[in-house]
């Protein structure tokens, strides 16, 4: 089955996905920090049982994290289908992931529970449906941890109430370009939003791409910061269409839009930094009209690319020279 970030959505030209997380705890279990590995395996048969009892389609598949490897544990990580933390989880930690990898469910992680749905674009409402639906599933069978005054309860604090974080991945090449970035995030902090960057350091994003986050879940309803956050994208949207109408009347911007999509479909050799430098501007020129290539198409190859993807997706390769070979081929493949 293709996975979901193959795909173009609402406002796809700038946002690349959303997602919605929510964080559960069972009432009859201690927070997993205070469970041992047994008390965890517990919790994870019963949410397991539950979700595959309500999926006749058979779409979900279940994994335990010590029978990963590192390297198949960070490309899930790479693909934003589990946490970068939970990835180096072993004992008494698991995953159920559907099969276009859009659903998601952290077992004993921070928290019993973390339930996360992925969609492709702009996609707020109906991210947070899909995984309302599977929770309200989970707690009729599992009885959640909650209290009428602070919420749901949470290992750490700063989750509790809605114990929901929703995101969107934002590509943002002109307001990067023109220096807005910073006073951007200052002026959304206050509002209750961050900024960060998706992928590298938090600062050296790579890839121009951001992913912009509701920060309070306490004394708000999941619908209010979900229509705060997505007022806050769609200004964020209009500002990168203005501004990149102005840098695209700069020839020196064109002439690297058109020098980066060279690069990439003819290099050898291209390192995951290179990379992601140069299809930011290669997907600049492509939603601007400038360069013929599908958005999808690149969309995808951000998600391929990356180092432990590659070499989950080629079991010959195992060092970086040979990754960054292969990135090469699958660039000049994606671009041809």
């Amino acid at each position: 089955m293709n996975k979901w970030y193959g795909e173009k959505g609402d406002n796809g030209s700038i946002v690349l996905s959303t997602r919605i997380r929510l964080a559960r705890n069972i009432e009859e279990y201690p927070f997993p920090s205070r469970l041992d590995v047994e008390g965890k395996n517990k919790v994870n048969e019963l949410v397991k049982s539950v979700v595959f009892e309500n999926d006749p389609d058979n779409s979900f598949s279940y994994m335990e994290m010590k029978d990963l490897s590192r390297t198949q544990a960070v490309s899930l990580a790479e693909r934003h289908v589990i946490s970068p933390e939970f990835a180096s989880c072993k004992e008494g930690t698991a995953l159920i992931l559907s099969s276009d990898e859009s659903v998601s469910v952290m077992l004993c992680e921070e928290d019993h529970i973390r339930l996360q749905v992925m969609k492709s674009g702009l996609a707020l409402e109906e991210a947070f449906a899909k995984a309302d639906a599977i929770d309200s599933v989970l707690d009729e069978k599992l009885k959640y941890a909650f209290d009428e005054r602070i919420g749901y309860m949470t290992s750490c604090p700063t989750n509790l109430g809605t114990a929901m974080r929703a995101s969107v991945y934002l590509h943002l090449p002109a307001l990067t370009a023109c220096g807005q970035i910073s006073a951007i995030s200052n002026t959304v902090s206050s509002l209750g939003i961050s900024i960060t960057g998706a992928y590298g350091s938090r600062h050296q994003p790579l890839g121009d791409i951001y992913q912009v986050s509701n920060r309070i879940t306490l004394g708000i309803t999941e619908e209010t910061a979900i229509a705060n956050l997505k007022s806050i994208v769609l200004q964020l949207i209009n500002q990168e269409k203005n501004a990149a109408e102005r840098e695209l009347k700069n020839p020196a911007m064109e002439d690297k839009l058109f020098r980066a999509v060279g690069l990439l479909s003819n290099a050898r050799l291209v390192n995951i930094g290179e990379f992601m430098e140069l299809i930011s501007y290669v997907r600049m020129g492509a939603v601007n009209g400038i360069l013929d290539i599908p958005v999808e198409k690149i969309n995808e190859l951000i998600y391929d690319v990356q180092p432990a993807t590659v070499s989950v997706m080629n079991e010959d390769i195992n060092s970086a020279s040979a990754r960054d070979s292969k990135r090469a081929e699958m660039c000049r493949e994606a671009l041809k």
